[in-house]
């Protein structure tokens, strides 16, 4: 990932806190529902980051063990090397990684607390209900940001086929997700996709 060079003032990293913080309180679903808006953010609004450094940020971070937020740390430190070296870098890491998990950590723990109080009230067990749709349809945009990514995504029949066919399996037919990866990863080696 080749790196680019910016100059970010305090300010900068402020915002680029307190993007992340709201972007922390919204990311139901898990952090990577908010991919679309970090592209907007980070790529397309503010030019902190090209395109090949974002996708490759979320792609080293699945790709390693660990958990599904590792990504945000990654572009955190991308940034702060297009910011000027190391130190930056690590700052970057810091201040993503904090806004991301300070808000969430706290309004989880005192909504848990509230929620377990209050659990037999219609209003609480409808919110449960309606946020399944909005999880769903955040995965969808991410994907749909991670898609383009690849050539011609949109236009690829056996792309599309084979992710219906995914999730036909494990919705219909209750197969493990990772059976399907190494599938997905057979199938990729082969160069079927």
């Amino acid at each position: 990932m080749s790196s680019l060079m910016i100059d970010l003032h305090w300010h900068d990293w402020l915002s680029l806190f307190l993007h992340y913080a709201m972007l922390s309180l919204i990311s139901i679903g898990g952090v990577i529902t908010t991919v679309p808006e970090m592209h907007r953010f980070l790529v397309d609004q503010n030019a902190w980051l090209s395109d090949t450094q974002f996708n490759g940020s979320i792609a080293i971070a699945q790709a390693a063990p660990g958990p599904n937020m590792l990504f945000v740390g990654i572009v955190g430190w991308n940034i702060g090397l297009n910011a000027g070296g190391f130190a930056w870098a690590a700052f970057g890491l810091l201040l993503t990684l904090v806004g991301t998990l300070l808000p969430s950590s706290l309004l989880t723990y005192f909504a848990a607390q509230w929620g377990h109080r209050n659990r037999e009230l219609r209003a609480v067990r409808a919110f449960k209900l309606g946020m399944g749709p909005i999880v769903v349809a955040l995965l969808v945009a991410t994907g749909w940001i991670l898609a383009g990514a690849h050539r011609d995504a949109q236009q690829d029949w056996r792309l599309w086929l084979l992710s219906a066919l995914t999730v036909l399996l494990v919705a219909r037919f209750r197969v493990h997700i990772l059976w399907l990866l190494a599938l997905g990863g057979i199938l990729g080696a082969s160069g079927w996709v």
